[in-house]
């Protein structure tokens, strides 16, 4: 059975014909190859792609989280070393191998939940080095999994403490300094930028894309996740892949995603996590098209989690979405938020030869049962790989 080559519902027993690492037919015809892998009639979907992630990093903030839950306020939890900036002086001291190492479990916990595709950001280096070993740390983990990896340049991620007090100084060094040797070595694809209040501003945002387009590299935003600054829409007028997080989003920025083809990628680890109550715009992105990703967020501070089909369930529950409408945002519609959307994410004739392959009955039930294993296999450029 196949969920993916005609939309949500579930096909007759059908074949799936792989060669070079791409579907190249798919009919009720045996084929004739003796290299055949029977699915016993499970359900085949289209390998899940976790299209925001923070997966490399070091350090651990569970004791950060025990404080917040004891009442004490963020503010002093930076001012005793905590917060964002931990992470990255962990991060600093680790080396590529060491992060690589650390990353692999939480790897193995997306790979357990259907995951052939991750993107993998940086932005817990902030210097020139750091960034670097985190967006060289990430590809390497092909070598180590059978999994596709997307690192995206985040160095506009917080402002280092080599930089308090002058953050245009900081987003000049990425733009000068960091974006051209990223591009130069095809160390990433895309570079996003924290677009918040307590991020970055409109301005400052906006050098960063203008660098990226510079360099060849594709546009990312995490914006709107706190207020209502803007940063949607300044996304989707410089073509952006997708608008992360979101919550403040209001309709004239979805309306400009509309217009760019902008996705909307959701974030319902961290709204969870943070026990936010402003809900992303579900209803003006239905009614403008937008199209809907859903992703783990997976970082240590604010969405620790390594569960791709735990997000979908979240996106159900907290934010009203259909069973179908997360299955697409794992699968067709994170791969445009990726730059993949004609070639990934679905099961169709000429698409990558990335499948998942499940023990289930009907795709509703990634979104409803929780913690019982029942992927099978999957295929990552159209090898088979076993959980």
């Amino acid at each position: 059975m196949v969920s993916g080559a005609a939309g949500y519902t579930v096909s007759e027993p059908t074949h799936i014909h792989v060669c070079d690492r791409k579907i190249v037919k798919i009919s009720d015809e045996i084929p004739t190859t003796s290299n055949i892998y029977d699915c016993k009639n499970q359900l085949v979907t289209p390998g899940f792609i976790d299209c925001h992630t923070h997966l490399i990093y070091a350090g651990n903030r569970a004791n950060e989280f025990e404080m917040r839950l004891n009442g004490v306020p963020y503010q002093e939890i930076a001012k005793q070393g905590g917060g964002i900036l931990s992470t990255v002086r962990a991060t600093r001291e680790a080396s590529e191998e060491q992060l690589i190492e650390l990353a692999l479990p939480r790897l193995d916990g997306l790979i357990r939940t259907g995951v052939t595709s991750v993107e993998v950001k940086s932005g817990y280096g902030l210097t020139l080095s750091d960034e670097i070993k985190m967006l060289r740390a990430a590809k390497a983990l092909e070598d180590h999994r059978a999994i596709r990896v997307t690192p995206t340049l985040l160095a506009a991620h917080a402002l280092p403490p080599e930089y308090v007090g002058k953050a245009d100084d900081y987003i000049d060094f990425i733009c000068q300094e960091i974006i051209p040797l990223v591009a130069e070595e095809q160390l990433a694809t895309s570079v996003d930028v924290f677009c918040e209040s307590i991020g970055f501003n409109l301005d400052q945002t906006e050098k960063v894309f203008l660098a990226a387009h510079q360099h060849g590299l594709k546009i990312k935003g995490h914006t709107e996740q706190l207020s209502n600054l803007g940063g949607t829409a300044l996304t989707a007028r410089h073509e952006g892949l997708s608008a992360d997080h979101i919550e403040f989003l209001d309709e004239q920025g979805v309306a400009a995603m509309a217009q760019s083809g902008t996705v909307a990628t959701l974030l319902p680890g961290a709204f969870y996590f943070l026990r936010e109550t402003q809900l992303p715009p579900i209803a003006l992105l239905r009614e403008h098209s937008v199209p809907m990703a859903i992703a783990t967020d997976l970082n240590p501070g604010t969405s620790p989690f390594a569960d791709l089909t735990m997000m979908m369930n979240m996106g159900c529950t907290l934010f009203g979405l259909t069973p179908e409408e997360t299955l697409r945002g794992v699968t067709c519609n994170a791969a445009r938020a990726l730059g993949y959307g004609e070639s990934r994410g679905q099961i169709q004739v000429g698409f990558d030869a990335d499948l998942a392959i499940w023990d289930v009955s009907h795709p509703a039930d990634f979104s409803y049962q929780q913690g019982v294993p029942r992927l099978s296999a999957r295929l990552v450029n159209g090898k088979i790989s076993y959980v």
